[in-house]
C-alpha cells in the first residue's frame, strides 16, 4: 500500500482521489487495459477530461 501511495505522489496525483477512483472501478475494468488505472495515466485521463469539458 505504501509503494502505491508512494507512486501517486511521485506522479503528483491526490492519493486518496486515485484510489478511491481505482477502488471503485476496478472490479468492471477490462483486465487488459489494467495500465489506465496506473497514476500517470489515471492523471493524464483526468487533465484531458478537464480539457474537453472546459472547452465543451
Amino acid at each position: 500500500m505504501f509503494t502505491l501511495i508512494e507512486t501517486a505522489k511521485l506522479s503528483d496525483v491526490d492519493p486518496k482521489a486515485w484510489l478511491a477512483d481505482v477502488l471503485a472501478r476496478i472490479a468492471d475494468h477490462p483486465m487488459q487495459r489494467l495500465d489506465e488505472l496506473l497514476p500517470w495515466t489515471w492523471k493524464a485521463a483526468r487533465n484531458a477530461a478537464a480539457t474537453l469539458r472546459a472547452v465543451a
